[in-house]
């Protein structure tokens, strides 16, 4: 929890989420090494030229599963060779280590599927938005109540962010890429939006709780617009994008983990410390970001277990 009463010992306490910011923000600064290797690229080229094209001396059938998830004879041929590259590295003497291709590990696909962990766990999420919509949300809350707006506008946001995601790790295309990345920052930029709107109850009925909740729709809505507009009109950037999106989750982790401990100290129920809890719980979730590891069972990686650990603090959020 974090005092800012404290003075320079309230600071110091702010020092591990911005660490983790920095540290999330570091990253290998090389393009994927599977893609550069003489071995992957001389297999792939050898693949599209024997089964490829009308000239090609085999025509392998692609079942219609994949067909329909757009699998084409060349992209068969890229997944092939990574698999083939990989079991080459693995059983050579001393064994070589997994590498990624393009920015990816080589998963093993399911049913078309690339990622179909990073899936599971993604549709996991949108699972707990929609209970917690329907289950916790709609029938509970009386539609009197001001809040309740932000708390439906909340859920089905979740939901359509976590179906995207489920989509781009489905298949990996530049739509489904972008789509992913625009759904998560505005899913993050509405988390900050709706912290400072209930912990300074703008949804309140005053004229000055009215004034600042305009004024905050309009700042957030264009910070928005500027975002989607310098990643679709000037620059694709992942480090800004990142930059963008960490910056803020910090700030509101930073409110809701005083908001928390505040309550708990003004009300000493166990209730007021759960926001504290959950933003503690995703932080170490996210965390896994920072310990990538080749996939376990060709599927399981830090960032689907990231996506697993995001599925209890959403259903923890909606109590």
């Amino acid at each position: 929890m974090v005092r800012f009463a404290q003075g320079r010992r309230g600071h110091s306490a702010l020092m591990p989420l911005f660490f983790f910011a920095f540290l999330l923000l570091a990253g290998p600064a090389v393009a994927s090494i599977g893609d550069q290797l003489p071995e992957f690229r001389e297999c792939v080229e050898i693949c599209k030229r024997e089964n490829c094209g009308p000239d090609a001396e085999h025509q392998t059938p692609i079942p219609l599963y994949r067909r329909l998830l757009l699998w084409t004879c060349p992209s068969e041929c890229d997944y092939t060779c990574q698999h083939i590259t990989t079991a080459a590295r693995q059983s050579s003497t001393p064994p070589l280590p997994v590498v990624q291709f393009h920015g990816k590990w080589p998963f093993y696909r399911l049913w078309g599927m690339q990622e179909p962990a990073s899936v599971l766990f993604s549709l996991g999420n949108l699972a707990a938005h929609y209970h917690g919509l329907h289950y916790r949300v709609l029938p509970r809350i009386p539609p009197s109540y001001t809040m309740r707006p932000f708390y439906v506008a909340l859920a089905r946001l979740g939901m359509v962010t976590w179906l995207l995601s489920a989509v781009f790790h489905t298949r990996d295309f530049p739509l489904t890429e972008q789509l992913d990345y625009f759904a998560a920052g505005a899913s993050v930029l509405y988390g900050m939006y709706y912290a400072v709107v209930r912990i300074w109850r703008l949804d309140r009925s005053t004229p000055a709780a009215g004034r600042g909740l305009r004024m905050w729709t309009a700042v957030c809505a264009g910070l928005y617009v500027a975002h989607v507009g310098y990643l679709k009109l000037w620059r694709w950037d992942y480090t800004y994008n990142t930059l963008a999106c960490v910056v803020c989750g910090v700030v509101q982790n930073v409110l809701w983990s005083w908001f928390s401990w505040t309550r708990y100290a003004s009300t000493g129920k166990a209730w007021a410390a759960w926001p504290g809890m959950v933003v503690a719980w995703v932080i170490m979730a996210m965390s896994l970001e920072l310990f990538d590891f080749p996939p376990l069972l060709g599927s399981v990686d830090a960032h689907s277990l990231w996506h697993l650990g995001t599925i209890a603090p959403a259903v923890l959020w909606y109590k």
